[in-house]
């Protein structure tokens, strides 16, 4: 039984992450630094921020954020250099540009495509439905009747 409890402790011991610890020496670069690793993409894992990830290159990034922030230089300063390093899909909320326009404008083109298209099924159906012959005094007289019958 304490072989097994060793096991278990060493197999779980093994999931627990390192925590990066980051000293800084103004309140105010501290929560620049934490808001660029929020707002900032994991080139790896694409769908985590830097804060999120725990990939060799984001740990990299993170570093090179702490050096710009803890060098004096601006949170502007820090994002700059990762777009001209690695382009606007470290960023995510790119800026609107031709490059990235179908990003910005592609959800809006899909959504009213769809809304054009539901529009014409509608007016199809419209006019089928218009075109369908009215009822004869026959079947309205047995229509009458089976509503009767229904109601009691």
């Amino acid at each position: 039984m304490r072989i097994w409890l060793i096991i278990c402790g060493i197999v779980f011991g093994l999931n627990v992450q390192a925590v990066e610890i980051r000293q800084f020496d103004d309140p105010a670069k501290q929560q620049a630094y934490e808001n660029l690793v929020k707002e900032l993409r994991c080139l790896v894992c694409q769908n985590q921020s830097l804060a999120d990830s725990d990939a060799d290159l984001a740990r990299d990034l993170r570093t090179e954020v702490y050096n710009i922030i803890q060098s004096g230089k601006s949170e502007q300063d820090a994002v700059k250099f990762l777009v001209d390093r690695y382009g606007d899909f470290v960023l995510y909320k790119p800026p609107l540009k031709i490059s990235t326009s179908l990003l910005w404008l592609g959800p809006f083109g899909l959504l009213l495509t769809g809304l054009v298209y539901l529009g014409l099924l509608a007016r199809k159906r419209s006019a089928g439905r218009k075109n369908e012959p009215a009822l004869t005094e026959e079947e309205r007289l047995r229509l009458h009747e089976l509503k009767k019958r229904l109601e009691g």
